[in-house]
């Protein structure tokens, strides 16, 4: 598992690390990837074989950390032995990126397994704000926090997407991490201009981005993470480019997930891209 470069700065482009390429990576090949991204939950209790092949993979690549349970918009405690166990798995994996969702995911300690979209209201903004201070110092870290897909909208909301993540970066010393697939999925189904997200949001603040395939049904779009990369998130690339062009960029995908080799040519082609931008 040899590294085709370690620095980040000059190999941007990442993969995520999903359980049907172990036995390819253990091989150590080779990759056209410049670092590799993890979900916490799935290596940060066990030392049984994803959490050995995360370790070797970290002797070559660096690495960067995604939790999904975090649950930073909830109006409940938080879950302080996961909070434990997420910061001795940080300190022991030394990674380059921790991040999460802006978003909830259960209630009376009931995990749904599902990101659940926050009211953009200036209460919430107060509340997020407070309980990610409080993450923030204990894990000793600054997180990123990423944009969700959401197929519903609350009718007390009283910003858009956009502002309330911008407020949130202004008022908080988070940093975020930018989903170009859920702003286009969302945009299509909420009928919104995705142009308008991009320009708002404080490039500088953004530390990693996420693009992966959309899939359509019953004419809306869905987050699936199931397909490679369509034009439109292309395009939608090219003008955070305009912005910014040397942020850290993930491509996944979770769903029919294919051959290593076939994700690769994703990343090489967003290489290309952003070799050849101005």
């Amino acid at each position: 598992m040899k590294k085709s470069n370690s620095s980040i700065s000059t190999n941007i482009f990442g993969l995520g690390l999903r359980s049907p390429h172990y036995s390819y990576l253990e091989a150590r090949p080779s990759t056209t990837a410049g670092w590799f991204e993890v979900i916490s939950e799935n290596y940060f209790r066990t030392r049984g074989r994803p959490r050995r092949i995360l370790d070797a993979l970290r002797a070559d690549y660096p690495i960067s950390c995604h939790g999904v349970s975090l649950s930073i918009a909830s109006y409940e405690d938080f879950d302080w032995k996961y909070l434990e166990d997420l910061k001795k798995f940080y300190n022991e994996i030394q990674p380059f990126q921790v991040s999460d969702h802006l978003c909830f995911t259960g209630l009376k300690n009931n995990n749904l397994h599902n990101l659940l979209p926050v009211a953009f209201t200036r209460e919430n903004l107060i509340h997020l704000s407070e309980r990610i201070d409080i993450v923030q110092n204990y894990l000793g870290r600054k997180l990123a926090f990423e944009n969700l897909s959401a197929y519903f909208d609350y009718k007390h909301s009283t910003l858009s997407e956009w502002e309330f993540i911008s407020e949130l970066a202004k008022i908080t010393d988070c940093d975020l991490l930018l989903d170009l697939n859920n702003i286009f999925v969302n945009s299509y189904n909420h009928q919104f201009n995705p142009d308008e997200f991009i320009n708002a949001i404080p490039i500088d603040r953004v530390k990693e981005i996420h693009l992966a395939g959309f899939s359509e049904r019953d004419g809306f779009y869905f987050d699936t993470h199931s397909n490679p990369l369509y034009p439109e998130l292309l395009d939608l690339y090219k003008k955070v480019l305009s912005r910014k062009k040397d942020i850290p960029t993930l491509f996944e995908w979770d769903e029919d997930i294919p051959s290593f080799e076939i994700l690769e040519t994703q990343i090489i082609e967003l290489r290309t891209i952003w070799k050849n931008y101005p």
